[in-house]
């Protein structure tokens, strides 16, 4: 499913992206009297992108939808880099079909595990694109699992859901936020992406309900909501779950447990976190 398209916008951010050409760079003469533009003119971009010079003119006017295939002669004749790609295709309301290399290493930058570190009294966990569990603090290692016992290639929250007794036993809504968990996996998970299949295969091995809940493809971004957990140690909590984007576009999310101060749960979480720093 794609964005809607808005072909104004589009068509001013290619007249945009046309004007900060340099004809030189395209062995084309530069600045002369018949050159009244900034930049290459609509037919030179139509030449070097091998499409007629009428529909790129309407492509500019938002008077023509654009196909993806015109849409990759286009970027390559105006040589976008990947981030105007990517904002091109959306403004087209198509989806990305440019193929894709290998998926880097998920790495967490120093300034979040900064952070993660200085929440000492509040779970907080960066979470991958898959969901897998990148980083914590000592806090949510306290309130879920000690994760560092987890093999990093085991390490994925929607595997502990399902395939962890302490994890699981910890919510008190488990289908519900189980189910939310699946739909959170398929929303954030890429296209051809062999992890996700293995985790996707083996869960739909091990367990009835995750094989119908992936299969009802549903979707959602879990950005906020409320948790229900049953911890061994304090008992009942109901705490405020807020996620973030990272702002460095890796996909990476930060999911951070809250309760109001002075609330049952919130002492219920400093009992968690004291018992934690100082075990018996």
């Amino acid at each position: 499913m794609t964005a809607a398209s808005d072909p104004r916008a589009l068509g001013a951010f290619l007249k945009a992206r046309r004007a900060e050409l340099a004809p030189d760079d395209f062995g084309l003469p530069g600045t002369d009297s018949r050159r009244k533009v900034a930049g290459l003119r609509r037919e030179e971009v139509a030449r070097i992108a091998a499409i007629s010079v009428d529909y790129y003119t309407r492509l500019e006017q938002g008077r023509v939808p654009a196909s993806v295939s015109v849409l990759a002669a286009v970027a390559r004749a105006l040589r976008l880099d990947d981030d105007q790609q990517t904002y091109l295709y959306r403004l087209a309301g198509k989806a990305d079909a440019r193929p894709r290399g290998p998926r880097p290493a998920q790495r967490v930058r120093p300034a979040m595990r900064r952070l993660l570190a200085q929440l000492t009294a509040t779970p907080a966990v960066v979470l991958g694109d898959r969901l897998d569990v990148l980083a914590w603090n000592a806090a949510a290692a306290a309130l879920f699992t000690d994760f560092s016992r987890v093999p990093p290639d085991r390490r994925n929250y929607v595997r502990l859901l399902f395939t962890d007794p302490v994890v699981r036993a910890l919510h008190r809504e488990w289908r519900h936020d189980a189910r939310d968990a699946v739909a959170a996996l398929r929303m954030g998970a890429g296209p051809d992406d062999p992890e996700l299949a293995r985790l996707v295969g083996e869960l739909s091995a091990a367990d009835a309900d995750f094989r119908t809940w992936w299969a009802e493809h549903r979707v959602i971004t879990a950005g906020y909501g409320t948790k229900h957990y049953r911890h061994h140690l304090a008992g009942d909590l109901t705490l405020d779950c807020d996620t973030w984007d990272s702002p460095d576009g890796s996909g990476q999310r930060l999911m951070v447990l809250t309760a109001e101060a002075g609330s049952p749960s919130h002492e219920a979480l400093r009992l968690i976190t004291s018992a934690s720093a100082h075990p018996a």
